[in-house]
């Protein structure tokens, strides 16, 4: 049940720097959504962020007290993706609900566990897809599917960082590096755009010279969809920091930047360019952590279907799995035509003030 004011009271599992620099401040933002408790194996955190926030807090190990205690109902997921099962599937099976971070996990199997646990218990399990709730992500969506730019056509991305040599995900193979960490954004978006899943995935990945990390730092993947559309994206970790998206119709073309951020000074913003003219939009900062949020309490609350459900986080992570393949083997993967699902719709955007960050705790313990 909600607590006394009616809001989802929310375990926050692992106070890494996602949790402390983005989940935990904007949860306050929302007037739906509460914090309990948090889970993590750093006793710093577990003393110093748990009282910040007024929290209960509770080690790995004591993750089953916690699903039992009645404190919350529902748990924010923000461990390293492999780690996403053990979790997800303890809390659904519990009847608690679960926002999971993106990507939903390493191997197709961890996503039909956790979905099959959803759908035996009944809790809710939600893909943290923040864009699917930022306004300006949802416009372009919706007026890519009213057809403005006519019918999708190409769609080309590019995506990429600069992670230090300590951070988990240069340690961790292709399970922690950019196409599990940075590709769901270009893939799902697209998939978004298009409203169809690919059915050809190509990709080829480099080690950069020097990298530290034990897998491709730089990939470049191509897809093919159904009514022969094409996309193609490239994400890496040892860049400098670039996001953009370009979509290209048979009427016109949105190309857009900052796309995929997020936080102070990152407004989603897009020109589109129809018979010859360029018209550029810029929305607002909004603290889409605080939305996506907001959206899942209400879906909760009101007993609504989420639109980012274990369905959607799977079919992002089974065409990452291909691109693995594609990598490995050098040679193109084809993937069985799925049926179409629902898409971001306009009643699933927020809009809430950017959440004040406090300073970050950090003890360099692998996982928060």
């Amino acid at each position: 049940m909600p607590d006394s004011n009616g809001k989802i009271r929310y375990g926050v599992v692992a106070g890494g720097w996602i949790s402390q620099g983005a989940f935990m401040p904007g949860v306050g933002q929302t007037d739906n959504s509460v914090m309990t408790a948090l889970v993590t194996g750093d006793p710093v955190k577990a003393d110093q962020l748990a009282k910040q926030y007024g929290l209960k807090s509770y080690s790995y190990e004591q993750f089953p007290d916690l699903l039992k205690s009645g404190e919350v109902d529902a748990v924010y997921v923000a461990t390293p993706n492999f780690y996403h099962r053990e979790f997800v599937v303890a809390a659904l099976e519990a009847g608690i609900h679960v926002l999971l971070e993106k990507p939903m996990a390493t191997t197709e199997a961890d996503c039909k566990a956790m979905i099959e646990a959803a759908d035996k218990s009944g809790a809710k399990l939600m893909i943290a897809y923040r864009l699917h709730s930022e306004p300006g992500t949802v416009e372009m969506i919706q007026r890519v599917h009213a057809g403005d730019f006519g019918d999708p056509r190409l769609f080309t991305s590019t995506f990429t960082q600069t992670v230090k040599p300590s951070n988990h995900r240069m340690k961790n193979g292709f399970a922690a590096g950019p196409v599990f960490d940075m590709g769901p954004y270009p893939l799902n978006m697209v998939r978004q755009l298009f409203g169809a899943d690919p059915i050809e995935v190509s990709a080829v990945g480099i080690k950069t010279p020097g990298s530290e990390m034990d897998s491709w730092d730089t990939v470049t993947v191509s897809l093919r969809f159904p009514e022969e559309r094409l996309a193609q994206f490239t994400v890496s970790c040892t860049l400098p920091s670039a996001e953009r998206f370009q979509l290209l119709g048979t009427k016109g073309e949105i190309e857009a930047s900052p796309c995929f951020g997020f936080g102070e000074g990152v407004a989603i913003s897009y020109r589109a360019t129809l018979d010859g003219e360029t018209q550029e939009t810029t929305h607002p900062v909004v603290d889409q952590f605080a939305g996506e949020t907001a959206y899942f309490s209400d879906c909760i609350l009101k007993n609504l279907e989420v639109e980012p459900d274990g369905d959607e986080g799977w079919r992002d992570v089974r065409v990452i799995t291909a691109i693995e393949e594609a990598l490995k083997t050098g040679q193109a993967q084809t993937l069985e035509p799925l049926p179409p699902k629902r898409t971001v719709k306009q009643d699933q955007q927020r809009q809430f003030q950017l959440a004040e960050v406090p300073e970050f705790i950090n003890t360099e313990l692998p996982v928060g």
